[in-house]
């Protein structure tokens, strides 16, 4: 498995050290715009930085899944199936590769962005009128938000298991198509008519969780790790059939 998640880093390692670059740049972009006062520089940079920070954890996903049909779907790629590893190795790797590497992300934009925030305010302005600012910022995204670290954990948490399971939802589809509609007319159409059925199924399992388990009134931290537990068990469930697709119809 140690070997299959290097081969995994290996091959995702490109468009990370991109995205890097890319981030990188910005944020000189914006450190300038800072130190030079120069607001309009440093807008343009902050929204930049801030379309990097959502954008490159779906991107991060998104490439996973990519690879994933490459190695399927070509003569190469297809080579991993060969090696004395099973389908959910295989799997596996990819699946701890992409959370890890989409749990970085995040934390490194999240980081990145509370330390751009402070330094704009400790130039320009005071703690007092940071913190209202961030309220105000957070509140934008959603008002139930509880402003505090367990409240910001749980929000964070719900996003990245949520775009987690889309991307093993987009998995199992994408195997299916390869190995079980392969050649087949408008197999990339029941593929994905078949993800859109997962992802309105996981919606519905959550609300009915929450329901189920979550009394009402409960704080909204509470709905957050149970969606988020969801989720999780959801996309267990789906690494499992993905691998036995796999391990039945491309182990060799």
């Amino acid at each position: 498995m140690k070997n299959l998640m290097k081969y995994e880093w290996r091959k995702t390692m490109a468009l990370k050290l991109i995205l890097l670059g890319i981030t990188a740049a910005a944020e000189i972009a914006y450190l300038i715009g800072v130190f030079r006062h120069d607001e309009n520089w440093a807008a343009i940079s902050a929204g930049i930085l801030t379309l990097l920070a959502f954008g490159g954890v779906m991107v991060i996903g998104l490439n996973s899944v990519v690879t994933l049909h490459r190695d399927m779907n070509t003569r190469q790629g297809y080579m991993l199936f060969m090696t004395p590893n099973s389908c959910y190795k295989i799997l596996g790797a990819k699946v701890i590769e992409n959370g890890l590497s989409m749990l970085a992300t995040g934390a490194f934009f999240f980081g990145l962005g509370a330390l751009d925030i402070m330094l704009l305010f400790a130039k320009f302005s005071t703690v007092g009128e940071l913190w209202r600012f961030l309220e105000d910022f957070i509140h934008s995204i959603n008002n139930e938000i509880q402003i505090n670290a367990f409240g910001m954990a749980c929000f964070f948490l719900n996003l990245l298991t949520g775009w987690f399971s889309v991307v093993i939802m987009a998995y199992l589809a994408d195997v299916i198509s390869a190995a079980l509609l392969n050649g087949k007319k408008y197999n990339g159409l029941l593929s994905f008519v078949l993800f859109l059925a997962l992802t309105i199924g996981l919606r519905v399992l959550e609300n009915l969780a929450v329901s189920a388990l979550v009394p009402q009134g409960t704080g909204i931290n509470t709905v957050y790790l149970v969606r988020s537990a969801v989720t999780l068990v959801f996309s267990a469930g789906m690494y499992v059939c993905t691998a036995q697709i796999m391990e039945r119809k491309l182990s060799v």
